[in-house]
């Protein structure tokens, strides 16, 4: 991200950019390349004035946040945004204070679901919900970049990715094009709780949650780092879609 590994600037919108396009490298490998900010880096920019400021806070009090911006969608009280002054406000920079890996199903919005505005949340989507390696390069950039103190991983319920994944398991079913690697990602998770009682696509939907964040919490060095130093939480979430409630399970 910077011409010398001694270089105190801090890194501007074209760096950034060229760090997902290196999303594939490993994070030592990153660090090596220069494409990832040293701690004289990321000091600097935490010591400049965030877009917003009040996004500065702890994983608890990040995660407090989200639920209180849950209960607001559920009950139907979410606030009005000013998304003007939002615009003006972050054409600078961004602070999210959460990270959310979420499904790509268009029932599930989390900016709504947590009563969000623009530049508080740093979403990843893939349907499924799962850990790609692409997505994994995101989260850490949300963390080690624009210091996020808090990742979600947020699943839903009657999610069709887990409903393919049981179908490629149980029935053997073969889909077209690419769709069969979700499947496969997913069938980690379906096997898990194939002989479980009760509701097997529930049951799934879970287990993929706690894999994903199982695998989070063990990505090192970047996530592993922030979570040792109490800088990073990473939580699991399952959306309802009747009631729009998230429970919390990991």
């Amino acid at each position: 991200m910077c011409k010398s590994c001694d270089s105190t600037a801090a890194p501007d919108t074209n760096d950034r950019r060229r760090f997902l396009r290196t999303a594939g490298l490993g994070a030592g490998a990153l660090l090596l390349a220069g494409l990832l900010p040293n701690r004289a880096i990321l000091a600097a920019e935490k010591t400049s004035s965030p877009p917003k400021p009040h996004n500065v806070i702890s994983p608890d009090q990040a995660l407090q946040r989200l639920i209180d911006g849950n209960e607001r969608y559920v009950t139907g009280n979410s606030k009005t945004h000013d998304f003007k002054a939002e615009r003006e406000a972050l054409v600078s920079g961004q602070n999210p204070f959460v990270a959310v890996l979420s499904c790509s199903d268009s029932r599930i919005a989390p900016e709504y679901a947590f009563d969000t505005a623009r530049g508080d949340l740093f979403a990843v989507r893939v349907a499924g919900n799962f850990v790609t390696e692409e997505g994994l390069a995101s989260l850490e950039y949300g963390v080690a970049v624009l210091g996020a103190p808090l990742i979600l991983v947020l699943g839903h319920e009657r999610c069709g990715a887990i409903e393919a994944g049981i179908k490629a398991v149980k029935d053997h079913t073969v889909f077209p094009g690419q769709i069969p690697k979700l499947a496969d990602a997913l069938r980690p998770s379906v096997e898990k709780v194939l002989n479980q009682p009760g509701d097997l696509v529930e049951n799934a939907t879970v287990q993929n949650v706690r894999l994903s964040v199982d695998r989070l919490k063990k990505a090192t060095p970047l996530l592993t780092d922030a979570l040792a130093k109490g800088t990073l939480k990473i939580v699991g979430g399952i959306y309802r879609l009747a009631s729009g409630k998230v429970e919390m399970i990991a």
